[in-house]
């Protein structure tokens, strides 16, 4: 009888052990479908229609060796959408092409914010309703466990005002800093545009004013100062600090559109830890 009774109890706490995994398990697991669905998709659409489509535009100028204005295009596509390209239009079917990706990216915003929340809603209260059917009673006999398991349901109460607050402001950061983390490299050519000026000051002003002396010590110092600012400023100063923008922009600009600090606590092993919770 004994046998049985404690066969009965293990039984029923692996049930319990089951169903609280199940019950936090599957709000998991909808959460992510929803963020591929109404987070991700529509952030690539955005990005894609705005700036897939200006990388778009300057590989046709480099292929057709157009004069267009790229900076307007882009501008006026939000200010003047429905206006007459005149000499930026670069290919047939611009303008209709860039409306259709100015209302994609308009409808883009609003999928980002508003499926979310309302479809965590729904499946949260779903799975609740369900795994409330077969969840165990508390038992009267312990207090103990009666405060542990309402304590667990005041700490897994879905608030969805806060979740649909944290969207809005995940939203609002996205959009204003896919303009501003973009912009950002521009660092890059800017880098690039002072390795050319450089470039030509020192040969002009180094290399050339030497040569023109037709001294040949004034040649061969001329030589050995250009030599010795190439290879200190371009080769060294310049490499390093392009080096440590496209390092910046990558981890500030380029990752916090992706990563995510969630996840699950690293707990290293530890024969202690073993110990501890054996006795």
């Amino acid at each position: 009888m004994l046998i049985s009774i404690s066969l009965l109890r293990s039984c029923l706490a692996k049930n319990k052990k089951g169903i609280e995994k199940r019950v936090t398990l599957l709000p998991q697991q909808c959460h992510q479908i929803s963020l591929f669905r109404y987070q991700f998709v529509p952030q690539i659409i955005f990005l894609n229609s705005l700036f897939g489509y200006l990388s778009l535009l300057i590989v046709v100028k480099w292929c057709t060796g157009s004069q267009a204005d790229l900076y307007h295009v882009m501008i006026y596509m939000f200010l003047s959408p429905t206006d007459d390209l005149g000499d930026n239009q670069l290919f047939f079917g611009q303008k209709f092409l860039q409306i259709v990706l100015l209302l994609a990216a308009l409808v883009s915003v609003p999928c980002m914010l508003f499926p979310k929340p309302f479809l965590l809603k729904k499946n949260i209260m779903k799975y609740r309703h369900h795994d409330q059917s077969y969840a165990l009673l508390p038992s009267l006999d312990d207090p103990l466990e009666m405060e542990l398991n309402h304590g667990s349901d005041r700490h897994e109460e879905f608030k969805f005002s806060d979740v649909f607050v944290h969207q809005l402001i995940h939203t609002i950061e996205f959009v204003l800093g896919a303009v501003s983390n973009t912009a950002s490299y521009l660092r890059l050519w800017a880098l690039s545009l002072a390795h050319s000026e450089l470039s030509s000051v020192f040969y002009d002003k180094v290399l050339l004013l030497a040569w023109g002396f037709n001294n040949i010590i004034i040649l061969i110092v001329g030589i050995f100062v250009f030599i010795s600012e190439t290879v200190g400023v371009f080769l060294v100063m310049e490499t390093l600090s392009a080096f440590l923008h496209a390092l910046r922009l990558h981890w500030v600009e380029f990752q916090n559109k992706f990563y995510e600090g969630d996840g699950y606590k690293f707990q290293p092993f530890s024969f202690a830890l073993l110990s501890e919770e054996d006795e």
